[in-house]
């Protein structure tokens, strides 16, 4: 009996057995490798299954049939002669698929798609489409806008909204035809957790109705994005930490002290100290063993009153406005917190004489004028320069890892831009082997696109060094910057000054302008002496600037 009816033969029985396939989805890939329908709950066959190397559980099921190590099972050629729609077959019967086993091309970095069952609440087969991962460090993301509507009819490629990740905005594309039954989570949704259940999508548009008020189940990854925007921890949990000064809400601070002991109270004594804004830890009570009554809460205020409610009455005129974090704000705040915490940094700075740089530059752009070219600007050659001494000093070009120190071939330059939605650091890719005219070119386009917030993840992926330059558009003489993980090394470009100098003859001085440089170091993969070699390599070119185009 050939495959195609073999599986329409059972397709009923299997329907009617739903529950039976989600204990044991290993029965329907016997089916498929050629077993006898015999066979199926035999405990043997479902070992003999495993040990071919099947994938038995219930969301793996057509992967890992597609990873069979039995030559002769055709699973695919078969389903591509049924039409090649394995997927709606299987949803038919109860299955779950995760995604599609078709050649269609992810167009996204992780879609997460769950196929759902026709459950018992007449809901029709549907699938959950979750947030998804866009960039390695992407744990949470926003939903910027819809660009689909509910009950539009959507086909692969096609961009269903554009998702505000912890770097860019990043549009998301379907991958499946059907119709957009629900907007589970509508434009501006904030915090949202990777998998979290944004839309439901189906493949009859006579479904979609169906789905009008749909919620995802209670439990699912719904609940960590809807835990991270709750509200703060209620004031008893804060009160219960030590306090040495005034607290505005006594009530909860009445059940903490100093050592952990309860304050006992009477009522009259709580309502009187709640009242005056009095810290009931700061009085010791005169009543049975110890109790805090309402004449010691007069006592206090005799003395104490005004002192007691002078913080709380300056507290009350504070005028201030809560910003929320923004993800790149917070993926920032992660990682330099990290590098601080487990990077040891040492700084290295050395003064570079700019004067022939200053003139080198004012004939180059007199040449790009007259050619319709970008300007190049003095942090142009600065990254030039710190490509090539990262290509004469290669031990700075390295990242730390608990094994081995990883040396890279490439020179890509990080270049840190701050943008109205926080820093950004796009990558100009082998900097070493481009013309100052490319890079020029290169971060001009790249620092438009992070102002715009629309850099993608190739943007800013795979540096192994970064410049940030604080002197020439803020006038910051010097400053040490902390370094980018995983990389060891990170330049700090100050403000050029001109300076008095000493001339030819004893009485003579002439004036030149420096601009001071700091290296910050990761000293597991940097040593002193190498970041001293690199420093003065960079010197080298930046005071010699025609041996960066050589």
């Amino acid at each position: 009996m050939s495959y195609a009816s073999r599986f329409l033969t059972h397709s009923r029985k299997i329907r009617n057995a739903s529950n039976v396939l989600r204990s044991e989805p290993a029965i329907l890939v016997r089916w498929f490798s050629g077993g006898t329908c015999s066979s199926i709950g035999k405990g043997d066959d479902l070992i003999e299954i495993q040990r071919r190397g099947f994938n038995s559980s219930t969301d793996g099921l057509l992967s890992g049939v597609n990873r069979a190590v039995d030559p002769n099972i055709y699973m695919v050629g078969w389903v591509r002669g049924f039409n090649g729609n394995i997927s709606r077959m299987a949803r038919t019967m109860g299955i779950p698929v995760v995604g599609s086993i078709s050649n269609k091309r992810f167009s996204c970095l992780q879609m997460h798609l769950i196929r759902g069952f026709a459950t018992d609440a007449g809901l029709p087969p549907h699938q959950e489409i979750g947030m998804p991962s866009l960039s390695p460090t992407m744990t949470e993301g926003n939903i910027a806008r819809w660009l689909k509507k509910e009950g539009d009819k959507i086909s692969p490629g096609e961009v269903l909204c554009e998702v505000e990740t912890d770097k860019a905005t990043v549009e998301m594309e379907c991958m499946e035809e059907g119709y957009l039954a629900k907007i589970v989570l509508g434009d501006g949704a904030k915090e949202i957790k990777v998998g979290q259940v944004i839309a439901i999508t189906v493949e009859e548009e006579d479904d979609i109705a169906k789905f009008k008020d749909y919620e995802p189940p209670k439990g699912d990854a719904a609940d960590g994005g809807k835990k991270s925007s709750a509200s703060p921890p209620p004031m008893k949990e804060v009160a219960e930490k030590p306090a040495s000064s005034p607290q505005p809400n006594v009530s909860k601070a009445v059940e903490s002290s100093k050592a952990g002991d309860r304050i006992f109270s009477s009522p009259l004594a709580k309502k009187l100290a709640e009242d005056h804004n009095v810290p009931l830890q700061s009085i010791k009570g005169t009543g049975p063993d110890g109790h805090i009554v309402k004449a010691d809460i007069e006592d206090y205020l005799a003395s104490y009153g005004k002192e007691a409610t002078t913080p709380f009455s300056k507290a009350a005129t504070l005028d201030y406005t809560d910003l929320p974090h923004t993800q790149i704000r917070k993926v920032t705040a992660s990682r330099l917190l990290l590098s601080k915490q487990t990077i040891p940094h040492y700084y290295l700075t050395v003064d570079t004489c700019v004067d022939k740089l200053m003139e080198l530059r004012s004939q180059l752009n007199t040449l790009q004028e007259a050619s319709g070219g970008k300007r190049i600007s003095v942090n142009d050659l600065v990254i030039k320069a710190a490509a090539l001494a990262l290509r004469k000093v290669p031990q700075c070009n390295s990242s730390w890892t608990n094994d081995y120190i990883r040396q890279y071939h490439n020179v890509n330059i990080n270049v840190a831009v701050q943008t109205d939605n926080g820093l950004y650091v796009p990558v100009v890719r082998d900097a070493d082997k481009k013309g100052l005219s490319k890079i020029a070119e290169e971060i001009k386009h790249l620092a438009q696109k992070a102002k715009d917030n629309s850099l993608k993840p190739e943007d800013y992926e795979g540096g192994t060094f970064t410049v940030s330059n604080l002197g020439g558009p803020f006038g910051v003489k010097q400053f040490c910057a902390i370094i980018n993980p995983p990389q060891s090394g990170i330049l700090a470009v100050g403000s050029a000054e001109k300076r008095v100098i000493p001339g030819v003859g004893p009485d003579q001085f002439k004036f030149a302008s420096f601009m001071p440089v700091t290296l910050s170091c990761d000293h597991r993969v940097i040593d002193g002496a190498i970041g001293a070699e690199w420093l003065k390599a960079f010197k080298g070119y930046i005071e010699n600037p025609e041996s960066m185009l050589l």
